[in-house]
């Protein structure tokens, strides 16, 4: 098969129809006037992941950059060409770069966006209580990049539903990173959210209006915020209880945009100046509130 221009870039995961990667990226080309498209993959299962990293690999594939969501994080690694430091201590990668001898390297956007939206909040994290919901890749990015700071929390607790799992994530990033702060609980009423200064749910539940709350809203308070890595819809029931106790509350959208221009970055060498970043977060806050 002969490929034409475009060079794409893309996103793959299960599910991503719910992406705005691809408002926000596709903002940036045409403002560039760069002659690429950011697209969709939606990949089904294990054995499609495994053609599609294996596709990659061919001269003529035109994709050059790709980002990495649920669940497929950790399961890109074996391959990697090559991993960035930080994502090889996090052991997860969500932004791909591919280069023209088709060699793929991982990064780890995730991690670095985060603590970039919580500076946009005016958050600071030094010495303050946290609490986890889920034990996913986002979770490890999060919980790596806090457990790294030099001024970081004073402790993180975690709660996943399948508590093996969360013992597991902690051990395996246990062997890069100190995680001496993190403790993992048993149930949500074992986070002692009435105590945290922040809470941030990493799992996809609320997606769906029928989703449950995860905890007892009752636990929620006005010292603390609450992030909801999940920005569509734009605000979930989590979001919602938090507001009506009066707590600060924050969306994933920040940490996407701030993660979207670090993985731009990455594949394009270029640092975007104020102009596209503006551009990049407008099509994001149009496209949130179905604009």
């Amino acid at each position: 098969m002969i490929y034409e221009p475009p060079a794409i870039y893309g996103i793959i995961g299960n599910p991503v129809a719910h992406s705005l990667s691809p408002v926000m990226q596709n903002a940036a080309f045409k403002a560039l006037e760069v002659n690429a498209v950011y697209k969709l993959f939606p990949l089904v299962d294990q054995e499609e992941l495994k053609l599609f990293m294996e596709d990659l690999k061919e001269e003529n594939n035109p994709i050059f950059g790709l980002n990495v969501t649920v669940p497929y994080k950790e399961d890109v690694l074996p391959y990697l060409d090559s991993i960035d430091p930080l994502a090889e201590k996090i052991g997860a990668v969500n932004t791909l770069v591919i280069d023209h001898q088709r060699k793929i390297r991982g990064f780890n956007t995730d991690g670095p966006g985060f603590l970039s939206h919580l500076t946009e909040l005016n958050f600071d994290i030094k010495d303050k209580r946290v609490a986890v919901l889920g034990a996913g890749g986002t979770a490890r990015a999060i919980i790596s990049v806090l457990c790294l700071l030099p001024q970081g929390p004073e402790r993180i607790t975690l709660y996943n539903r399948t508590r093996s799992n969360a013992e597991t994530l902690v051990e395996e990033i246990g062997k890069k990173i100190n995680t001496k702060m993190v403790t993992v609980v048993d149930e949500p009423e074992d986070l002692n959210i009435e105590l945290a200064d922040l809470l941030i749910n990493t799992t996809n539940i609320g997606m769906n209006a029928a989703d449950p709350l995860l905890i007892d809203p009752a636990s929620l308070h006005k010292d603390m915020l609450v992030y909801d890595v999940i920005y569509n819809p734009a605000e979930t029931k989590l979001l919602e209880q938090a507001r009506l106790k009066k707590a600060a509350t924050a969306n994933g959208l920040g940490m996407l945009f701030f993660q979207g221009v670090l993985a731009f970055w990455h594949w394009s060498d270029v640092e975007l100046d104020e102009r596209i970043k503006k551009i990049m977060r407008n099509s994001l806050e149009k496209a949130s509130h179905g604009s």
